[in-house]
């Protein structure tokens, strides 16, 4: 470990380890908590996102430690975004402005132009990097589905099946959900090895997670994915329908199929995460569901 100039000195630093995933957790956690008033984060999605063969642990992510406690970290996760947490208890100490430069140094060094992250609106994260120049490039919102209200499946036409997707058909839901997402998400595409690991392979995933739309031709022209928390919750990670088979209710049908699967699973609430490039707030709020946090992307510029 060392220790870096703008730290206070009693604190080090190293690039982090898979086996730090748990103390990771537990530091977003503790970030979480405090700035939104719930943890929506879990260990799987930190060991599943480090999994990715593109992503690579030593030289994409930087600890901040307190003796053996770790108090803050950064990550340079993929092309412009990014992804970081301070303390509660080891806020307004400097800390956070290091981390930020650390991202933003990182993603410079790697060629990439602008780098950005979430954060909660109104936190202690959004004071600090719009004070560093940091603008926003988009909103996002946390919607659930409260207890009780039920969105009915619309019914759909003829040929067309929804079911539990094969591995044999993973590739082509990898497809589906890629061309739907890079409509209006400006980035590179995903291979499929990186979207099977933080997908299929994620800890804890089950067959009946990942749901197909299948048309008269028995091809994957929608689906919908899953993911279950440790406190009996889940949220919908993904929801796509190729753009030629859309106005024909699939993903509303894929919704409601999802949610009477997490019910039969014994799971008691149900999540999903949108933003203002997808526009679709709208039809989710319609539906019943309810806003329960709102998040800002915020972005640097790099000196690439």
């Amino acid at each position: 470990m060392q220790n870096d100039s703008g730290l206070p000195p009693h604190l080090t630093t190293r690039p982090l380890r898979h086996t730090d995933s748990r103390a990771v957790f537990e530091l977003m956690a503790a970030h979480e908590l405090d700035t939104v008033g719930e943890v929506a984060i879990e260990e799987a999605d930190i060991i599943a996102d480090w999994q990715r063969p593109s992503f690579d642990i030593e030289s994409s992510t930087m600890g901040v430690f307190d003796g053996e406690r770790l108090v803050a970290y950064g990550e340079h996760s993929r092309a412009d975004r990014a992804d970081a947490a301070v303390h509660p208890a080891y806020r307004r100490r400097g800390i956070g402005t290091w981390v930020a430069h650390w991202i933003v140094a990182k993603a410079a060094e790697r060629g990439v132009p602008v780098v950005g992250m979430p954060v909660p609106a109104g936190s202690p994260g959004e004071v600090l990097l719009r004070g560093l120049g940091w603008r926003q490039r988009w909103e996002s919102w946390i919607l659930r589905l409260p207890e009780g209200v039920d969105i009915p499946a619309p019914p759909i036409s003829p040929g067309y099946l929804l079911r539990a997707a094969r591995a044999d058909e993973y590739a082509a839901v990898h497809e589906v959900i890629e061309d739907a997402f890079l409509e209006w998400s400006v980035r590179e595409r995903d291979s499929f090895a990186d979207f099977a690991a933080t997908t299929v392979r994620r800890p804890g995933f089950e067959p009946w997670h990942l749901r197909a739309a299948l048309g008269p031709d028995e091809r994957v022209v929608g689906a919908s994915l899953v993911m279950t928390t440790t406190d009996g919750g889940a949220y919908i990670d993904k929801l796509a329908v190729r753009r030629d088979e859309r106005g024909k209710g699939l993903a509303r049908a894929l919704l409601a199929e999802s949610l009477r699967q997490v019910r039969a699973h014994g799971h008691h609430a149900i999540e999903l995460a949108t933003d203002s490039r997808a526009g679709a707030l709208g039809l989710y709020e319609h539906l019943g569901m309810v806003v329960t946090s709102r998040w800002i992307n915020l972005a640097a510029t790099t000196d690439s």
